[in-house]
């Protein structure tokens, strides 16, 4: 693959921690377990509690509805534990001041920032003033931290919380490096003459996508596909819808967006169904094609302008409804992000209130916007693609 070509990492959302008093041991003692079940060493196990309780004590003492995310990383080869803190105030004017070992004050998170940031293979922060403060803290082995460093900031990284009162989410997102079908495998975008060609809805039940032209998807060996299901409703049914979505994804071997859709929704029958939104972005055409059914807003944004474009998805349900599919398409700016959300975030967030976000990872801008525009009473689920484009 050439200089440009992306990073990808799997993500799995293990637990929200946000009860105050017990927000430090109960992290600590979570991440402690976590470390160890996927293969970290007793140092590195022992660094991993010590950056955790850090970063929860800071929230208990000093931050207004903070809370803290654990979750594993993937790699093909390795696996790592990564923490998010997530809170609505009081924020820090000055991070780098804040990363000072032993600054402290009322009305701060500095006690043990510094600390945090000397233990993570990779740590950022992202503070509104009065608003709020993300932190990212990443964990590997030694081996694979020189791994992962060779390989450089995942371009794809996502964030999702169960509504209030559940355990778990009914959204999800995934996200896979686009490419050829398998050699041997029937291809989404078939030329043979029509007459030739087996019915496409006698093959799938699904509804046939509209006609595209030839150039619809072009060979790009940086090209990612992406996508976020929502599953219709909340609990365990729309958690199983969400992840029977994103198994269909990363099996299926379609290239355009409405026909990774199609995949989507044969994998979806039968059960709970969702809102379900697909982009590809190529990097080298520097364009973002985009197919979505249901709740789900879709944005690309220009660091240049602070704009953002809307990516309109179609009335129906995948799984149940599936309207007739169109790919639209969008430039893509350069240093751009496309940012896909559920509908358990508003839409009324703008890149103009959140100045420097785009300046850091994929990960503290999701849960940035996760803060920002997250509500209680719906599950929430955001994924950001930011890649060296």
């Amino acid at each position: 693959m050439g200089p440009m070509s992306p990073t990808l990492l799997e993500s799995e959302d293990v637990a929200w921690f946000r009860d105050e008093e017990a927000l430090p041991s109960a992290a600590r003692g979570a991440a402690s377990a976590l470390a160890r079940r996927i293969g970290l060493d007793d140092r590195r196990t022992a660094e991993i509690a010590l950056a955790v309780s850090e970063a929860a004590t800071n929230l208990r003492r000093h931050a207004v509805d903070g809370s803290l995310l654990l979750r594993v990383l993937r790699t093909e080869t390795d696996a790592g534990l990564e923490f998010i803190t997530v809170d609505a105030g009081p924020g820090m004017a000055d991070v780098p001041h804040a990363l000072t070992d032993g600054m402290s004050s009322a009305g701060t998170l500095g006690i043990g920032l510094g600390a945090i940031s000397r233990l993570a293979d990779t740590f950022d922060v992202h503070s509104l003033p009065g608003r709020g403060t993300v932190l990212a803290a990443r964990f590997w082995s030694r081996d694979a931290a020189r791994r992962a460093a060779t390989a450089g900031e995942a371009a794809v990284a996502g964030v999702t919380r169960a509504i209030s009162g559940e355990d778990v989410c009914g959204d999800a997102w995934a996200a896979r490096a686009a490419g050829p079908p398998p050699a041997g495998a029937a291809r989404d975008d078939d030329r043979r003459p029509a007459a030739a060609r087996p019915d496409w809805a006698t093959l799938t039940g699904a509804v046939r996508p509209s006609a595209l032209p030839r150039s619809e998807t072009t060979p790009d060996p940086d090209a990612l596909l992406l996508m976020l299901c929502d599953g219709l409703g909340h609990g365990p049914l729309a958690a199983r819808a969400a992840q029977a979505a994103v198994a269909a994804f990363r099996a299926g071997r379609s290239q355009r967006p409405e026909a990774v859709l199609n995949e989507i929704h044969l994998a979806l029958r039968g059960g709970r169904g969702g809102a379900v939104a697909v982009v590809r972005i190529e990097p080298t055409a520097r364009r973002v094609l985009f197919c979505g059914v249901g709740n789900v807003s879709t944005f690309v944004l220009d660091p240049a302008t602070d704009g953002r474009r809307s990516l309109a998805s179609a009335p129906g349900i995948v799984g149940h409804h599936l309207p007739t599919l169109r790919t639209v398409e969008q430039p893509l700016p350069r240093n751009g992000a496309v940012i896909m959300h559920s509908d358990g975030l508003t839409e009324r967030w703008q890149p103009s209130a959140l100045p420097g976000l785009l300046q850091h990872p994929p990960v503290v801008v999701a849960a940035q916007l996760l803060r920002e525009a997250a509500v209680r009473r719906d599950d929430a689920g955001v994924v950001v693609a930011k890649g060296p484009w």
